[in-house]
């Protein structure tokens, strides 16, 4: 639960590698809905402008992670085809999470592939909504690929960033991961004030 309140030591804890399985599940696997992407791409890139993580490495993995993690979950949503439509609510499904993510996804086109990314729930949703869609696969990857490249890098250079020009930033972490949070469900509140 720690890593929902302060990844911090979570990361030091489990290093890039442990980061790339976090972001391989939190893109692509409907399981990766529990996982906060956001926050832990931020503190990484601030652990990065501290030493503890090389930038340019933990931007390539996270990137590779963020792309294969869509990927498979384009390829479940292919092979599950519409019959996760019939499942019942369990711990890990919610029909109501993954319908608010086919309506994005048909409003939005191929967009969405690339939108999702900043939008949590949304994200690990979208990748399998595409494989149900038969979106064509080249198709797909494209956006893909702009997606991961662009959340991926945004958000660890922006951790990296402020990580260079605040003295002590570890201690604000809580805030900052609070309103990274808070901002990345601000789409959402959006869209549901708006209908």
């Amino acid at each position: 639960m720690e890593l929902f309140t302060d990844p911090l030591p979570i990361l030091k804890a489990i290093g890039m590698i442990g980061l790339f399985c976090i972001i391989f599940v939190e893109s692509g696997l409907l399981i990766g809905i529990f996982l906060p992407g956001d926050s832990i791409l931020f503190t990484a890139g601030l652990l990065a402008s501290q030493g503890f993580f090389p930038i340019i490495p933990l931007i390539v993995g996270c990137v590779i992670a963020a792309i294969l993690g869509d990927s498979v979950g384009y390829y479940l949503g292919k092979i599950t085809g519409d019959k996760i439509f019939t499942r019942d609510n369990s711990l890990f499904f919610h029909k109501d999470n993954l319908q608010k993510a086919k309506v994005f996804y048909e409003k939005h086109g191929k967009k969405t592939i690339v939108l999702s990314r900043f939008i949590p729930i949304i994200r690990s949703f979208t990748p399998m909504l595409a494989g149900i869609g038969k979106m064509h696969y080249r198709t797909f990857l494209t956006y893909n690929i702009i997606g991961g490249l662009t959340w991926c890098v945004s958000v660890i250079l922006i951790g990296y960033f402020l990580g260079t020009q605040i003295p002590n930033i570890e201690q604000y972490v809580l805030p900052i991961v609070g309103i990274i949070i808070i901002i990345s469900f601000v789409p959402l509140l959006f869209a549901k004030f708006k209908k």
